[in-house]
């Protein structure tokens, strides 16, 4: 009878052994992934003096987490039957089964993370499932660029091993489990136990006490891991905020498991509570970003913003005699951070049409994008809305509508034209344009089959040879057109064309020389055309890129853009103001003398001068003086200031100085997020 026990109690000891062997494979392999990113992108730390050991420390710690929610089923469904002596082959398959499928999508995160953070300086979050829209341009995206096929293999590669493991871990369990006694009929291993009691003239009660302790310690053992779920003790369960220890932003992000940022931020999605921001109260805000724009008079409670715009009488549209009758050229390029060109530093030579331009135009040196994505930039620099963290404006199950750029010159006369590079459906963009203010839109559908490139469409000299075309054809119609021309060169997967000759060696430097020059082809062509003297071309990026070192929590070369304004009666200068997307509606309204009702956020940048700018990023909203950034996190409820000098930021404490920031930027994003309610 002893032996028996003895046998009853190693079974169950190996069952529970068996889960937990697999829990700490899986934190190994998750810290395996955090040290490739940190090999990866070690370089992106500032802080030298800060130590890497304490974000691996709370790596596991994040790590475990997702440990947890795939373990607790197996560890539920091995550890109950195990305390009633029922232990089964076919479960402990299943169970190699379950770790395979769940580990495998944590891993997919852990991989993708690495790529993903490289470009955005963010861990991956629920922003990723606006793409799965687009499976088709997505997978050419992923399976087109060449650095993502080492995470791709890493992702295989390590999901392979780990399955190989847990199949090997599984037969040495099956031989052990299998000599203390395991019977692979279920309940007749019950019913044998008592059996071999009654046989022995044992205790009803004593075996059943020993199964009580069996149950009890599995039930202990399957709350420690639904503790795991929540991460610590307290009022709230683990937040990423736990992450952070030190001042470095790579490295308070390194702790994060990717695949829990994703998971609590599609939650958080979910959340009612959390689909709206609660900076501070809606009329508090209304009124302090009507004060901030100047903006007098009664409120109207259905358009809090609006007013009316009298260019009538301004002096740079009235210095022609084509006055109201300007075309006008946008073009969005993609991902050109001010941080790239000569103007701004750069030690390469890039972009030598671009700098230029600074030197010939009405430039900008301190202008920021709304955001980090393109349709933050198109929606703030098309229709001045800002943008809302990764909310993305331009989709909906009701198309949104939109006041601005393109309705106010189709109201007086325009053609209006918009050109990308890629499918009409990507973010929604055909709809949208098509509902606000577009008469044609010229996407991939368009072009020749030969000419697509890659999943993101043609190539930009490409759609620049387009779109001269379809506006030489609308400039002989005589009628004034609006064309906005959306380039993607410089984004993965970079394809370069092969007769382009760059100077640099790297493909993130070849590819920005290619895209200036697309720029370069583009204006030199449009000189020798009868519509350039009376144009008005607007060069600006949709959002920046990672450029250099990372500077503070969110890098500004994401938001620095270039942003150059010229063509017939706008002064060559160069502006050392404040701006934002958000202030090119006004001011090239003003410059086209055309009076108008406006319910945006920007300023005339002609005339006003704006003290302060805001931006965002996936989950921060930032505002900036000359001198100071303030950048807040609403899911973390953590503020991050800095002090500017000589253009470098100092990381500085949260003193009465920044208070003026804070306010502006929460009034700002809470008036837009009580709009977007009104509309």
């Amino acid at each position: 009878m002893y032996l028996c026990t003895m046998q009853n109690n190693k079974r169950f000891l190996l069952s529970a052994a068996w889960v937990l062997s697999l829990h700490i494979l899986t934190l190994l392999f998750l810290s395996l992934f955090r040290l490739v990113e940190y090999m990866a992108l070690g370089s992106m730390v500032s802080d030298t003096s800060a130590s890497v050991v304490p974000a691996f420390i709370r790596g596991v710690w994040f790590d475990n987490v997702i440990a947890c929610y795939i373990s607790v089923v197996p560890l539920t469904l091995t550890l109950l039957p195990a305390s009633v002596l029922i232990t089964c082959r076919w479960m402990r398959k299943a169970t190699v089964w379950w770790y395979g499928l769940l580990g495998s999508i944590a891993f997919m995160a852990s991989a993708a993370n690495i790529p993903y953070f490289a470009y955005f300086f963010k861990n991956i979050n629920s922003s990723i499932f606006e793409w799965f829209g687009y499976a088709g341009t997505t997978a050419g995206m992923v399976t087109g660029e060449k650095s993502y096929f080492l995470y791709i293999a890493l992702f295989f590669i390590c999901t392979a091993l780990y399955i190989y493991i847990m199949v090997r871990l599984r037969r040495w369990f099956d031989r052990h489990i299998a000599l203390s006694g395991e019977n692979n009929n279920g309940l007749n291993v019950f019913i044998d136990t008592f059996n071999q009691a009654k046989h022995a003239q044992q205790s009803w009660l004593r075996v059943a006490t020993t199964h009580a302790m069996y149950f009890f310690l599995s039930a202990i053992t399957i709350a420690l891991c639904v503790f795991g779920i929540r991460g610590r003790t307290g009022y709230n369960p683990i937040k990423i905020s736990q992450a952070y220890y030190c001042d470095d932003a790579f490295l308070n992000q390194l702790g994060i498991n990717p695949a829990f940022n994703l998971l609590t931020s599609a939650l958080d999605d979910m959340r009612k509570e959390n689909r709206d921001l609660h900076l501070m109260p809606y009329p508090t805000a209304v009124s302090l970003a009507r004060e901030s724009l100047g903006i007098t008079g009664k409120c109207d409670s259905m358009h809090v913003l609006r007013r009316y715009i009298d260019n009538s009488t301004n002096t740079i549209a009235n210095n022609t005699a084509t006055a109201h009758k300007k075309n006008v050229v946008v073009i969005l390029m993609e991902s050109m951070s001010a941080n790239l060109l000569q103007t701004f530093g750069q030690q390469q030579r890039l972009t030598p049409t671009l700098d230029s331009l600074y030197n010939h135009s009405m430039a900008f040196t301190h202008c920021y994008s709304a955001g980090i994505h393109t349709n933050h930039g198109m929606t703030a620099s098309l229709y001045s809305f800002p943008a809302m963290m990764f909310r993305n404006l331009m989709k909906g199950t009701v198309t949104p509508r939109r006041d601005g750029i393109p309705t106010v010159l189709k109201q007086n006369g325009y053609h209006n034209m918009f050109f990308m590079t890629h499918e009409a459906q990507y973010d929604n963009m055909k709809a949208f344009f098509a509902t606000n203010g577009y008469d044609d839109i010229y996407a991939q559908e368009d072009y020749p089959k030969e000419e697509v490139v890659n999943s993101f469409g043609v190539s930009d000299h490409f759609l620049f040879d387009y779109a001269l075309n379809k506006i030489n054809s609308q400039a002989a119609t005589n009628k004034p057109f609006f064309a906005t021309l959306l380039t993607i060169s410089n984004h993965p997967p970079y394809i370069i064309p092969e007769w382009f000759k760059p100077k640099t060696k790297e493909p993130e430097t070849q590819i920005v020389e290619y895209a200036d020059w697309a720029i370069g082809n583009f204006l030199n062509k449009a000189r020798k055309q009868s519509w350039y003297n009376n144009t008005i071309f607007v060069i600006l990026a949709d959002h920046g890129k990672l450029v250099g070192k990372v500077s503070g929590e969110l890098p500004e070369s994401y938001n620095h853009i270039p942003l150059i304004i010229f063509g017939p009666g706008v002064q060559n200068k160069r502006v050392d103001k404040l701006a934002n997307q958000v202030d090119i509606m006004p001011t090239l309204m003003s410059i086209l003398g055309i009076s108008y009702q406006y319910d945006g956020f920007g300023i005339d940048q002609t005339k006003d001068e704006r003290p302060l700018v805001f931006y965002s990023a996936d989950n921060q909203i930032v505002a900036r003086t000359a001198n100071r950034c303030y950048i807040y996190e609403p899911k973390t409820n953590r503020a991050f200031c800095y002090n500017i000098k000589d253009n470098q930021l100092q990381q500085a404490k949260f003193t009465a100085e920044f208070e003026p920031l804070k306010q502006y930027v929460f009034a700002m994003i809470q008036t837009a997020q009580f709009m977007l309610k009104k509309q």
